[in-house]
């Protein structure tokens, strides 16, 4: 039997005409303009509706070309291109190509990671959870200068050629100058603040994660910042065992007056000072 699915319906447009049209939301405009916020964003969500799981991929586009892992003609990158952050224990890590397909590959990524099942409508919930998230990743590229914010994937390398699916983590990477997270950072006036990673659960405890936060490393070099931070649940000692494999310390911790004393999961400040002299194989 045929399941209900909800699909956002909006319009972006990425430097040059990176335009597509799906059902269940009105129009939203996407403009990477300087110093001008979203144009146009009549509506982000509507009632679901039964729809195609199938969408028309977008043409190549400039945008696409300085941020993808390789351009169209095989051409030499630009001064301001990565193509390949980290690659290694049969993943690769780069940035993501701003495309209709890939973007909702980055948005299902992170929403299977992060959602949390309901008794009831779970399927139906979860469709609106992914395209907020979804909505949240094009506010985050429409908002953000391409030094400013980066969205890092994960997917197979060569070396792994029976994983079937395109992206298998992603990680967020965008600079910050809060004041109260710089107290930790002796000289810095700004860090890179890493959030939103996720991997998907048939993938995980495969050194996905790793890769990702090497990415990272690779990324603050490349934008010459010296600090990477993070924040994570204290009591997941699944997670902080991996950011601190990862070279990360734990410098603060949230205020208990606003986590456990009114029944909120406290979480901890971790950061890592990245050394310019280390690099890695990619």
């Amino acid at each position: 039997m045929a399941q209900c699915q909800w699909q956002p319906h909006f319009q972006t447009r990425l430097k040059k005409d990176v335009s597509w049209k799906c059902r269940g939301l009105q129009c939203i405009s996407i403009n990477r303009d300087k110093g001008k916020g979203i144009r146009n964003w009549k509506k982000r969500l509507q009632m679901p509706q039964c729809c195609s799981n199938s969408f028309p991929v977008s043409s190549t586009t400039t945008r696409e070309l300085e941020v993808g892992l390789i351009n169209s003609e095989g051409k030499q990158r630009g001064e301001n291109e990565v193509g390949c952050f980290v690659n290694e224990n049969g993943w690769k890590v780069r940035r993501m190509i701003e495309t209709e397909q890939e973007m909702r590959n980055v948005a299902a990524v992170q929403a299977e990671s992060f959602y949390e099942p309901l008794l009831i409508f779970n399927d139906l919930f979860f469709q609106f959870f992914q395209a907020e998230v979804l909505s949240g990743l094009l506010y985050r590229l429409k908002n953000s200068p391409p030094d400013r914010y980066a969205c890092l994937v994960a997917e197979a390398s060569t070396d792994t050629p029976e994983v079937e699916q395109d992206l298998v983590g992603v990680v967020d990477a965008t600079v910050y100058r809060d004041t109260d997270v710089l107290q930790f950072l002796p000289g810095a006036t700004e860090y890179i603040y890493i959030s939103g990673i996720a991997v998907l659960n048939n993938f995980r405890r495969r050194k996905v994660a790793t890769a990702l936060l090497k990415a990272c490393d690779v990324l603050a070099r490349f934008w010459s910042l010296e600090y990477l931070v993070l924040r994570a649940y204290e009591d997941d000692f699944g997670a902080r065992k991996l950011y601190t494999n990862a070279g990360y310390i734990v410098v603060s911790g949230d205020a208990p007056w606003k986590t456990t004393w009114i029944g909120r999961r406290r979480r901890v400040l971790m950061v890592k000072q990245v050394s310019p002299e280390s690099t890695y194989s990619h």
